[in-house]
């Protein structure tokens, strides 16, 4: 059975409007490292309590008359993306864990340059405030010129370094 994916054009209007709805309903766009830093907050809390809270990062989210971080609705955000995956892979039969990779790069290298690539993508997610769909696509969404140069930087970033990278692929 040939796979079959939905129009790319579509997609993007989809994501518009879950965009335009997400602000509409709940006044805040799209995002998804908060919940990434919630989560590691909780579990530092979890572990080491008192490191927490005099931690001059975990401090101000941690302690005496605070929320617990994982009732931030970006981390019911983010279990929403990984269960509508899911249920998307399991819909459409393409359920299965694949590793895509180049002619000439083993599924191991493959991994490991997708795990320094993701981390180098969250950590600069936490210093610019925000990932593609925070800052960038939820910025743009409002007209913010921090989201247009958010976007433009990671775009172009990514087509610099594909320069580099080209072999990992062809």
């Amino acid at each position: 059975m040939k796979t079959t994916y939905m129009n790319p054009y579509l997609a993007g209007f989809f994501l518009g409007l879950v965009l335009l709805a997400t602000i509409f309903i709940t006044g805040r766009g799209l995002g998804a490292s908060g919940a990434i830093k919630d989560v590691v907050v909780a579990t530092v809390d979890e572990i080491a309590p008192s490191h927490a809270e005099n931690s001059p990062f975990f401090g101000t989210y941690v302690g005496p008359g605070k929320d617990n971080p994982l009732k931030a609705w970006l981390v019911f955000e983010l279990a929403g993306v990984l269960i509508g995956g899911f249920i998307s892979g399991l819909v459409s039969d393409r359920l299965k864990f694949v590793t895509e990779s180049g002619p000439r790069v083993s599924p191991r290298r493959r991994w490991l340059f997708a795990t320094i690539g993701g981390a180098l993508f969250a950590i600069g997610a936490q210093f610019t405030r925000g990932c593609t769909s925070g800052a960038a696509l939820s910025g743009m969404a409002v007209l913010s010129t921090a989201g247009f140069i958010a976007m433009m930087a990671i775009f172009g970033s990514g087509y610099a370094f594909a320069y580099f990278a080209r072999k990992l692929w062809l």
